[in-house]
């Protein structure tokens, strides 16, 4: 035991005396929080609270009514900007989002006529989602604004009567979700945050983890291990300590990161969310000393590192939700570790779900860990 822990210690300052090491294991994540997390909505108003979301409304002679879908806008965040027509700006670029109404909307209401509302959106399908829902709360709540107030006024519907009417405390609220086995598709930092860790502590530890041990079987320091008083086993858990407290550094300043500069939310089951990112550290050890048993040279441990790491990230929902993927890589997704544990996050984040809904995931992360583990000591080679 003590020499497996003299050689994790060895392992682990050695990697943290490596430049290229610690920028991948603390800078960059937190780079790619940001980038990732703004582009997927981790800023806009929708998602975190921020400035309200604009959006052109294009009607021609809208009436009274307007000011009453104008009022349900904004009060779901949007910032509604009312035009006859829809025109492309000075330079040339036309709104992201536009809701468009049949021309005459009061007078076709008052007149029992269908209406027709339109909504396009260039967003990010990560935002489009919600942005939807959004708008189908303001249409739905407005028309029901409207057929309040027009029983109250015996048929007599007024702008009058939604004013007497928004005046009023509201003793019911319009809830509007999409129907189906989740109600918010994780975007913005809730997604990208667990996404970017997942992704590189798997793939810093199938790079820089693998490599090491490939150059340090090259420059025969592996060799002098073997002449050790030491089992193969014990350096091998050794090699494996050093690489799991490297993973365990690495999900910690990234959750820290993320809590205190990206007001990151990890919901209330954050003592299994821990357990889930250890288990998913120790499937990573044991991965990317695997790999470094198995590869030849330092080109070779890297260039597989990054396109397993890279591979196992989009198909198991660390890049984007896996809500949004066809239904063929969503399948895939039950056989990909990081789909474990990306389905684990989610469920503990996002969808609180209540730890218990983690644990067939900690169980298959540990079990693969184990297996991946013996490969590596069956595999292990000193020279």
């Amino acid at each position: 035991m003590r020499n497996a822990l003299f050689i994790a210690w060895h392992d682990l300052r050695h990697q943290m005396r490596q430049g290229a090491t610690l920028v991948w294991v603390f800078i960059m994540p937190s780079v790619f929080f940001y980038f990732i997390g703004t582009v997927t909505g981790g800023f806009s108003g929708a998602i975190s609270g921020g400035a309200a979301t604009p959006i052109v409304v294009a009607a021609q002679a809208p009436g009274f009514l307007q000011q009453q879908i104008d009022v349900r806008l904004r009060d779901n965040a949007f910032e509604p900007e009312w035009r006859e027509a829809v025109v492309a700006d000075a330079e040339g670029k036309m709104p992201q989002r536009v809701l468009t109404f049949d021309a005459n909307l009061s007078d076709q209401v008052l007149a029992g006529n269908a209406v027709t509302a339109r909504f396009d959106t260039r967003a990010s399908a990560l935002s489009r989602d919600y942005e939807v829902i959004r708008i189908q709360r303001s249409l739905y709540t407005a028309l029901a604004d409207i057929v309040t107030a027009d029983a109250r006024n015996a048929g007599a519907l007024s702008a009058a009567a939604l004013v007497e009417l928004n005046n009023e405390a509201r003793v019911w609220q319009l809830d509007v979700a999409a129907a189906g086995e989740r109600l918010v598709i994780p975007s913005g930092f809730q997604q990208a945050i667990p996404g970017i860790l997942v992704m590189f502590t798997l793939l810093v530890l199938l790079t820089s983890g693998a490599a090491m041990l490939v150059v340090e079987r090259r420059q025969g320091l592996l060799r002098r291990l073997a002449y050790a008083p030491m089992s193969r086993v014990e350096v091998v858990a050794g090699k494996w300590g050093g690489r799991m407290v490297l993973a365990l550094l690495q999900v910690g300043t990234a959750v820290l990161i993320g809590t205190y500069l990206f007001d990151m939310q990890w919901g209330p089951d954050i003592p299994m969310i821990i357990v889930v990112l250890a288990a998913w550290a120790a499937f990573c050890a044991s991965a990317g000393l695997m790999l470094g048993s198995l590869a030849k040279t330092e080109g070779q441990a890297s260039g597989l590192g990054v396109l397993v790491a890279n591979v196992l990230a989009a198909l198991g929902g660390c890049w984007w939700p896996i809500e949004v993927t066809p239904a063929w890589m969503q399948g895939l997704q039950n056989f990909m570790p990081t789909g474990w544990t990306m389905d684990a996050l989610h469920k503990l984040i996002s969808f609180e779900a209540g730890a218990a809904a983690a644990v067939p995931y900690v169980i298959t992360l540990l079990a693969g860990a184990l297996i991946v583990m013996l490969i590596a000591v069956n595999r292990f080679k000193y020279e």
